[in-house]
């Protein structure tokens, strides 16, 4: 009995420094497109709390990728997750820098009603992408180009939102066709829909889910910059080496089941980088196809400095170093 004051100061100790250690989680607001599979590094990361480990308590936010790359240059996010729909910013001028890549191949389909046969047959109709100036919105803009279509003039676009709402606008019938990602795309599929176009088969380059910070971000505050960009990173590792543990967390997250989860996670898999890092030689290319897209003469000159792995290939060495393996 005389040991029970000392068993309850140790408790309350204990207690007390369990609530220390959760209140130094330092909060970091990150903006997002959606939750779908494109986001699968992150999304891996906060279910297996690699982030955690960091001492970071990630949020992820969804938004636009337009008023995402604003939250971010604004300083109202600490890191945005937008791919290329934040190139075309980046060439326009903005001061945002790309530090880590999950794809590097599209992972979009076009469906339409069955009546419509080709990418022309859409002249007048209505197509629905995510967001005007969405990934998916700048691919099909380029598509109908080559087939002498402007999408906004000859083509409708409609920003319809993120998930499975494309799909079900195209299956209610408010569009006539539209940009699907994976699980919709195996959706509109069984549902009796046309595949105008398999972006992922075609020879494209697409980055996308990418870490873009500010200008100046990895200088201003190297610790976060770090700490993020190693969670994320095991959250890819993990996402890309084990399909077993992946399947179940992209079906809880997308509300589907793990027969479809599984699905997706295959057709996407292929399009995955091998380190978070692309080649100098796709970076060029990425580079050439934005100009095309927006119609520029020249690109500018510092493009490819936006464009930095090294932090990135330190944290994949020191992992390696350490044996770090993903694990369930």
């Amino acid at each position: 009995m005389r040991d029970k004051p000392a068993i309850i100061i140790l408790v309350l100790f204990l207690a007390i420094a369990s609530l220390g250690d959760s209140a130094e989680a330092r909060k970091v607001p990150v903006a997002v497109p959606d939750l779908s599979t494109s986001l699968i590094a992150f999304v891996v990361a906060k279910e297996k709390r690699f982030y955690e480990e960091e001492g970071l308590d990630v949020e992820l936010i969804k938004m636009s990728a337009p008023l995402a790359n604003l939250a971010l240059i604004g300083g109202n996010v600490a890191f945005g997750a937008a791919g290329a729909a934040a190139i075309p910013s980046v060439v326009r001028g903005a001061p945002l820098r790309f530090l880590f890549h999950t794809y590097f191949r599209p992972i979009y389909w076009l469906y339409a009603h069955p009546d419509i046969r080709d990418l022309r047959a859409l002249k007048d109709k209505k197509v629905g992408v995510s967001g005007i100036g969405s990934g998916p919105d700048l691919l099909l803009r380029e598509f109908l180009r080559k087939q002498g279509l402007e999408g906004g003039r000859d083509v409708l676009i409609l920003a319809l939102g993120v998930g499975t709402a494309r799909f079900f606008a195209l299956k209610a019938g408010l569009v006539d066709a539209a940009m699907l990602s994976p699980p919709s795309n195996f959706m509109a599929e069984e549902a009796g829909f046309r595949q105008l176009v398999s972006f992922v088969k075609e020879d494209l380059v697409d980055l996308q889910s990418a870490v873009v910070v500010r200008e100046g971000a990895p200088q201003s505050d190297p610790i976060l910059v770090e700490k993020f960009l190693r969670g994320t990173l095991k959250g890819f590792f993990y996402a890309r080496e084990n399909r077993s543990g992946t399947i179940p967390i992209l079906a809880r997250v997308q509300n589907i089941k793990e027969d479809l989860a599984a699905r997706t996670y295959d057709v996407s898999r292929p399009a995955m980088t091998p380190d978070g890092t692309v080649s100098d030689e796709l970076l060029k290319r990425t580079l050439d196809q934005t100009v095309q897209r927006l119609g520029l003469k020249d690109a500018p000159s510092s493009f490819l400095k936006v464009f930095d792995y090294s932090l990135t290939r330190k944290i994949r060495a020191d992992l390696e170093a350490q044996g770090w393996k993903p694990k369930d």
